[in-house]
């Protein structure tokens, strides 16, 4: 059936925790070259709209061979189905058809909102700035501070030569298209004339190649290279596109020789692009190359907070805690989890509360309970510093056992929704105080010692991988 191939590919194309909660439930059906997807409520064909379907879209045209050409993604209203609304309570369907929908200040290239809920698997995917992409919108913390702050100084020095090309690098779904967009939006705002342009390297293929179709290459060039600023989003994926390459090369010099702005991202930093020109990667380490990380705990919780602030939902600080612990790996996930938690709370006609938030992330606590526990996090820790199990959790307080033992409860503390008691008895039974000071003891010692920051990072990695 072409919507289990569709939900082979989304699995490996999304992340457990947007799989589990958003994709999986779908239900769908093809009917004269359309696949309709039918979702539980308004809200969530909202947030599908917005997210990930431009991705089913082309999923579904290439898995069918060009079969279906059209993607609609729809309330479930048929009679009989379990998502009927004729099976809903009549207030709680009408409070959520009336209440208003926020929306959330994405962190991934995807479709800008269309006036309806279908998707010509045709559609461009070059996209204008998105306006909820400022930098007042940007909540900042150690991951991600050096990228911000060094964002904000392009707009006074625009084409300095010290941080031109800009590369912003790390793992998807953090904020790098917030950031960089937010660049474009500010700059439009001081300057309403410059020129200005966004595009994922996808849409830069696709126009060059829909330029060289139509005989109007020239024209492609002149648009490309007389901005103020250009913005490509992944510009990775330009590997093995060999004319497309070539293009971009022409260009960017051309914009680099007249002083001109130029942001990119990729998942990684620049001389780990192995597969693009190696003249292409070394003219992209001439200007400045900026890290962006996952946001660690504190981030989280407020970049819920934030969210739900300019959404106009109440979100207790408990709540964002409790999401915060379960959500760990980015940006875009966490708004996604809030996004369901409000969802479910709009659906029930219930304010948030633990409970709800419980209910809406059992798929992402099911997930996590085969995946992060504190007992895995001990046996990677022990690993890592090749200090024997039983030292690391026993009563010993010598250097080399009480650093990894402070580090193993902070990500314990991070990773997982256990409280600090909880933490405690796994760490030989120690009592809540002493895991609360380790905790601190961790959040100090990064500020202060890189060697052991870079520690608490790449177990993280090895936690979340």
């Amino acid at each position: 059936m072409l919507w289990t191939d569709c939900l082979t590919r989304l699995r490996q194309e999304l992340s457990d925790n947007v799989f589990a909660m958003w994709i999986r439930p779908l239900v769908a059906e093809e009917v004269e070259g359309i696949l309709r997807l039918y979702a539980p409520n308004p809200y969530w064909t909202r947030y599908i709209q917005e997210n990930h379907l431009e991705l089913i879209s082309i999923l579904a045209e290439q898995l069918s061979e060009g079969r279906v050409r059209q993607v609609e993604i729809l309330v479930d209203s048929r009679p009989g189905s379990i998502l009927s609304s004729s099976e809903q309570p009549a207030t709680t369907t009408a409070a959520l058809q009336t209440a208003p929908i926020p929306q959330p200040a994405k962190v991934k290239r995807e479709p800008e909102p269309v006036a309806n809920t279908a998707v010509s698997s045709k559609s461009s995917k070059k996209k204008l700035l998105n306006p909820q992409f400022t930098f007042s919108l940007f909540v900042e913390g150690r991951s991600n501070q050096m990228a911000a702050e060094t964002c904000r100084k392009v707009l006074t020095q625009l084409g300095a030569s010290q941080h031109n090309p800009l590369f912003l690098y790390g793992p998807t779904g953090l904020g790098k298209t917030h950031l960089m967009q937010a660049v474009g939006n500010a700059l439009l705002q001081a300057k309403p004339n410059a020129r200005v342009m966004y595009m994922t390297s996808e849409s830069f293929v696709q126009d060059f190649v829909s330029s060289l179709q139509k005989g109007k290459v020239e024209e492609f060039k002149k648009n490309c290279r007389s901005l103020d600023l250009l913005l490509v989003d992944d510009i990775h994926l330009l590997a093995g596109k060999e004319a497309s390459l070539v293009e971009f090369f022409y260009t960017f010099n051309a914009l680099l020789d007249e002083s001109k702005q130029i942001i990119l991202t990729s998942d990684r930093y620049p001389k780990e692009l192995t597969e693009l020109d190696p003249r292409l990667v070394s003219r992209f380490s001439w200007g400045l190359s900026v890290g962006v990380e996952p946001p660690d705990i504190e981030t989280r919780i407020e970049i819920l907070l934030k969210k739900a602030e300019n959404s106009g939902v109440d979100l207790p600080r408990n709540c964002a805690l409790f999401i915060a612990q379960q959500v760990v790996a980015n940006v875009r996930e966490l708004e996604g989890a809030l996004n369901k938690v409000v969802a479910i709370s709009r659906f029930k006609g219930a304010p948030i509360d633990l409970d709800v938030v419980r209910e809406s992330l059992k798929d992402v606590l099911a997930i996590r309970a085969r995946t992060i526990s504190v007992e895995n996090i001990q046996r990677v820790v022990s690993e890592y510093f090749r200090i024997p199990l039983k030292e690391l959790v026993g009563p010993k307080r010598t250097r080399i056992y009480a650093r990894p033992r402070q580090l193993a409860m902070g990500l314990a503390r991070e990773l997982t929704g256990d409280s600090f008691p909880e933490i405690g008895m796994a760490f030989g039974g120690r009592d809540h105080s002493t895991v609360m000071h380790a905790c601190e003891k961790v959040v100090s010692l990064r500020e202060e010692d890189p060697i052991f920051d870079e520690d608490y990072k790449n177990l993280l990695r090895l936690l979340q991988s």
